[in-house]
């Protein structure tokens, strides 16, 4: 009998372990009500190939957790620790067996060693993929004026891991700024550097070209990038910007600029197309962002005002300019989508969907630089319909901005602050064909809690990537401090 009793102990401590749980609930009570937990993934709709949804309860005084996640097409994964911990094999295969269906979680928590079991939630598993290998990002401190750390990194969405493209320690007392892919092609891309050895560096073709940051006969610096399709013409708003703080309120700084204007690059030829439609000497264009066929270039556009004095009077309308990729011209005749004389708030960021249907913008009181506005919301143009409307199944009272859209323009990713309202994180949604997106997700991390309590960045400027973008940072880096700068020209209309 004590063998026995013996053998029955030692297989259930080997089937705990084998489960991953290091304590089975006992005496559990149950509470009707939906656990409270970080990141919020209740409800959430997720890609097959995502990263393991890791979480813990919000509450710093649980002891541990044991969290069981059941497929609708079969498949449990249950775990048991500090926090939700699954493992990443057994993770995608449960996606992938559930692909079009679900996950019912059933978490237990432990405190003051009384075991509570919640209410069961769901994670739905959407039929629509994401092609795309992974993201690249800046991650920024909360500085304003002096280069502290930053960088452009890169991150594989099926786990958790991050690798630099270049930091500013490789070249000190730098601003790195801007990575910009040519829908989501790591072969093809533009970033720039501030400083003392500023530069705008565009990849193409194997190599790197180094521009000069700033072309006295235009005014400023090539800022704002957006890629043509076909990969020769790159869009750039030209910036003289300015920043300012707010003494009280939700606010903290203020961007503005006091002069800008849009206009087209040619990489074959290194020139610059100058356009009065683009370039008009009271208006302020900004933010351009070329259609998926390539052949309507779309900007943001605001009568200029007194600075800093009437900042907050500034609103920018969304337009749209005909371009001919064959002569590099644009069109002489503006189209407005979205005037705002007519809706009283500001757009900024058009960022058209791949298959053409949507555009994507932030909406704003006023201004353009909208990752300080508290009221920034996410808005879709449909262009097909021609209605326009705010994404509320993503907006929180926090700003939302900064957003891209995947290659089959079923995903979106953008910026928020609603985590904390001082550092902006990555979020996910998914586009269902009746236009509406669903519940986001916050990008995963392996102990999800515990990296971004000590994070003190924020992710910038996200977007898809659909490789592994290779760079040679040591090599790129040494060529930013030398002297060696491409000269662009200006070529008039």
């Amino acid at each position: 009998m004590k063998h026995q009793l013996f053998h029955i102990i030692i297989l259930s401590l080997l089937v705990t372990i084998l489960m991953g749980c290091h304590t089975v609930p006992t005496n559990v009570t149950e509470k009707n009500e939906l656990p409270d937990i970080y990141p919020d993934y209740i409800g959430v709709t997720i890609p097959v190939g995502i990263a393991p949804l890791n979480f813990s309860m919000t509450d710093d005084e649980i002891e541990a957790v044991d969290v069981k996640a059941e497929g609708s097409k079969g498949g449990l994964l249950h775990v048991c620790g500090d926090y939700a911990d699954f493992d990443i094999d057994e993770w995608h295969q449960l996606l992938q067996t559930n692909k079009g269906g679900k996950l019912t979680l059933t978490i237990c928590a432990k405190k003051n060693g009384q075991w509570t079991r919640y209410r069961s939630f769901e994670i739905i598993v959407s039929k629509e993929e994401i092609d795309e290998w992974g993201i690249t990002y800046r991650r920024i401190p909360p500085g304003y004026e002096i280069y502290s750390k930053m960088g452009l990194y890169q991150r594989a969405l099926a786990t958790f891991e991050e690798t630099p493209l270049i930091e500013n320690t490789q070249i000190p007392n730098q601003c790195i700024n801007c990575h910009t892919a040519n829908r989501t092609n790591p072969d093809q891309y533009i970033y720039h550097v501030r400083g003392s050895h500023g530069a705008t560096v565009v990849h193409r073709n194997g190599q790197d070209e180094l521009l000069m940051s700033k072309n006295e006969t235009l005014g400023g610096s090539m800022v704002y990038p957006y890629w043509h399709p076909g990969g020769r013409y790159c869009a750039f708003s030209t910036n003289k910007t300015s920043q300012m703080f707010h003494a009280a309120g939700k606010k903290r700084i203020e961007v503005y600029d006091s002069s800008s204007d849009v206009f087209v690059y040619d990489t074959e030829t290194h020139s610059i197309l100058k356009d009065t439609l683009t370039m008009k000497l009271l208006w302020a264009e900004n933010t351009p962002a070329f259609s998926p066929d390539g052949k309507w270039l779309y900007y943001t556009t605001a009568q200029r005002q007194l600075y800093p004095t009437d900042y907050d009077m500034e609103r920018y309308s969304l337009c749209r300019i005909r371009f001919d990729a064959q002569t590099g011209r644009l069109d002489t005749e503006v189209d407005t989508l979205i005037n705002t004389s007519q809706t009283g708030k500001s757009v900024t960021w058009p960022r058209p969907s791949y298959d053409g249907r949507y555009i994507m913008y932030t909406q704003t009181d006023y201004g353009y630089f909208s990752v300080w506005h508290p009221e920034a919301d996410l808005w879709m143009l449909d262009l097909q319909t021609g209605e326009t409307r705010p994404v509320d199944e993503v907006n929180s009272p926090c700003s939302e901005s900064l957003h891209n859209w995947s290659t089959n323009s079923r995903w979106f990713l953008f910026t928020s602050r609603r985590d904390d309202g001082l550092y902006t994180r990555v979020y996910f949604s998914c586009i269902g064909v009746d236009g509406k997106a669903t519940k986001p997700f916050m990008l995963p991390q392996l102990n999800p809690k515990d990296y971004y309590r000590k994070l003190l960045y924020s992710y910038n400027t996200p977007d898809f990537t659909m490789r592994r973008v290779d760079t040679n940072a040591q090599l790129t880096s040494r060529r930013i401090i030398s002297d060696q700068r491409v000269t662009t020209i200006l070529k008039h209309k």
